[in-house]
């Protein structure tokens, strides 16, 4: 006589080593980032005791010294950026534009920034300071 066998198979997901994985993973990425958003290095103007910093979230352009372009740390033309721009409002429409101007930027080149952003239907454009000392 044949014997049938059931087997009993455990199937639960062990969720303490995903759990952990995660944690780690979160750690990282929030010593991370912060690091990853300086862009390049500009004299920023001061504004007052108020700065206005921007947020984390916010996209990072820059006018160095030279009228030179950057988003985030690469190097592009007006017209690049605002493209560029645009494609990353295509994944979060409320999103934020910081432009980081250097002091000795011209100021006409930080306002054709302003200006082709504001065309281009950002509303929230903003130029980053920092505080006078």
């Amino acid at each position: 006589m044949s014997r049938l066998r059931r087997r009993s198979f455990d199937s639960l997901i062990q969720l303490t080593p995903m759990i952990d994985v995660m944690t780690v993973l979160l750690a990282v990425f929030m010593v991370t980032t912060p690091m990853m958003t300086n862009g390049i290095n500009l004299d920023l103007p001061s504004a007052g005791h108020s700065a206005l910093n921007g947020t984390d979230h916010a996209i990072q352009i820059s006018v160095d010294a030279a009228g030179n372009y950057y988003l985030n740390e690469m190097k592009l033309s007006a017209d690049d950026v605002v493209k560029k721009a645009v494609a990353m409002r295509g994944e979060n429409p409320q999103l934020t534009i910081m432009i980081n101007g250097d002091r000795y930027a011209d100021y006409g080149a930080v306002m054709v920034m302003m200006g082709k952003l504001k065309d281009s239907g950002f509303q929230r454009v903003g130029l980053r300071t920092k505080t006078e000392k």
